[in-house]
């Protein structure tokens, strides 16, 4: 099985514009991400896909693989996609957050092993929650699996519902799970659903996962213990800065 880790990184944030160039004691968050993914062993090869010159070129600088993507791309999905089809020989994608400078490599192995099931079509890793206020935290999105730890739905609320119990006891009677926002996909498969329209559910959470599932394909989860960091803010930032280099 070969596998591409493929890195999306956009200068346009709404929230940190230009963040994947912002300085972490003396590397760039980028740099990061990517200097972490190639350690993942299970990997063939690792790229950056930027819409930006910019980030082009410092890729380049370091000695990085980077492809230059279209900027109509309204998702990092649609953005592998594009790699996809630009390259080939590949039989599984990762997509890789590009705001976790700090992703543990064993993350990225633990998902690529999900596809050792021929059966995976995409899949995801998720994490036991294991405090009320994240259970709470509607920007943490949580997931709900069966029996055959594949994805039954995503929501921003905490899902189930556990009738009867006062939230605060909810971790107590039931395990509850958050997302980690990292996929894999089966190549063919990333090229069907690039070219799936919007669905409701997916416009009702803002969880594009949703628009997969609403369209019948299943989504295998692994359960990783790591803590994910990611900066999606110039707070963020300085609360990473502090905590790791202070």
């Amino acid at each position: 099985m070969k596998v591409i880790g493929i890195i999306p990184a956009r200068y346009d944030s709404t929230r940190f514009p230009g963040k994947p160039l912002v300085d972490i004691n003396g590397m760039t968050m980028i740099q990061r991400v990517y200097n972490q993914v190639k350690h993942a062993t299970s990997l063939s090869e690792v790229v950056v896909a930027t819409d930006d010159q910019r980030i082009f070129d410092h890729v380049q600088s370091f000695a990085g693989n980077v492809l230059m993507t279209s900027k109509e791309h309204q998702s990092g999905t649609d953005r592998c996609a594009e790699i996809i089809n630009k390259v080939s020989g590949f039989d599984v994608a990762i997509n890789i957050q590009g705001d976790e400078p700090f992703i543990d490599p064993q993350q990225i192995d633990l998902l690529v092993s999900c596809f050792q099931q021929e059966n995976t079509q995409i899949a995801t890793l998720i994490r036991k929650i294991e405090q009320l206020q994240d259970l709470e935290n509607t920007n943490k999105p949580k997931v709900v699996i069966n029996n055959k730890q594949e994805a039954v739905y995503f929501s921003r609320q905490a899902i189930p519902y556990f009738r009867g119990k006062d939230m605060r006891d909810w971790l107590k009677e039931m395990d509850y799970y958050s997302h980690i926002g990292i996929y894999g996909y089966r190549t063919e498969i990333l090229k069907e659903i690039s070219k799936l329209p919007v669905s409701k559910l997916e416009l009702a959470e803002s969880l594009e996962q949703l628009r997969w599932i609403d369209n019948g394909y299943q989504i295998k989860t692994a359960i990783s213990n790591h803590l994910n960091e990611a900066i999606d803010t110039p707070e963020d930032l300085q609360y990473i800065l502090k905590k790791y280099f202070s």
